[in-house]
């Protein structure tokens, strides 16, 4: 899921580099309801890992994928324990719920293109939206939190290509003979929360120069820590009324 997008952004990296593509924080004035729990829907997270050789062709790596998707997964879910959310992990479906998780997944990548191009990038703002963000999967989302469980759902994306020793080399090589810059690697990822009960996109981040190594536990940490960064929180609770005088 959202493996375009990423790509998209990666390429752009190699092609332009240093470009000025800061992260997306949307919808910032959304919080969670006051006292009420917080169930969250987590979609398989869409994760690509490999390597990335001297000529930027990348070579995938099913080991180092499978790794930083269960690294990544258990971040998440401890990151939003913490934030005192309970994590959802939704389950392979059967049948029309199947294809209705397939649907929406489907959407989401083609409105999560959307934000990226429209949002992200100068002077590309729709008309209707350049003072605003107004995204939504539609009412009908509503039909993955009665499959799931959950008032919202969170997408996560990542893309990761490390370089090889020969790119390496050739990086160094190209810098000291022409003063020019190759990058050593991909490393991309996007993360979104969608209130299922309205179907709108609530909270959406890009980060196109993520940190830390997917390979690791220590570097999946370091990944969510900076992707959920500002993620929304809970309204704070009213106050308690003061109590009556004594007669």
């Amino acid at each position: 899921m959202g493996s375009r997008l990423i790509a998209a952004l990666a390429a752009l990296l190699l092609v332009i580099p240093g470009v000025a593509l800061a992260r997306i924080k949307a919808d910032e004035t959304f919080v969670f309801p006051a006292g009420k729990p917080v169930r969250i829907i987590f979609f398989r997270p869409d994760v690509k890992v490999g390597s990335l050789g001297v000529g930027s062709v990348e070579e995938p790596n099913a080991d180092w994928t499978a790794a930083a998707r269960e690294k990544l997964s258990a971040q998440v879910a401890a990151n939003q324990k913490a934030a005192g959310n309970e994590i959802v992990f939704l389950p392979e479906q059967e049948g029309d719920n199947a294809q209705v998780v397939a649907d929406y997944q489907a959407l989401f990548r083609v409105v999560a293109g959307a934000i990226a191009q429209h949002k992200m990038f100068p002077g590309a703002s729709l008309p209707t939206k350049a003072e605003r963000f107004d995204w939504t999967l539609g009412p009908g989302a509503a039909k993955l939190g009665e499959i799931g469980g959950g008032d919202y759902a969170l997408f996560v994306s990542t893309h990761d290509a490390y370089g090889t020793a020969g790119r390496k080399v050739a990086q160094l090589l190209f810098a000291g003979m022409f003063g020019g810059f190759i990058p050593a690697g991909i490393h991309s990822s996007y993360a979104a929360l969608v209130d299922l009960r309205s179907g709108n996109i609530v909270w959406f981040n890009i980060d196109p120069g993520s940190g830390g190594d997917v390979r690791t536990d220590e570097g999946a940490t370091k990944r969510i820590g900076q992707l959920l960064n500002k993620f929304p929180t809970a309204a704070p609770r009213a106050a308690e009324p003061a109590p009556a005088p004594a007669q």
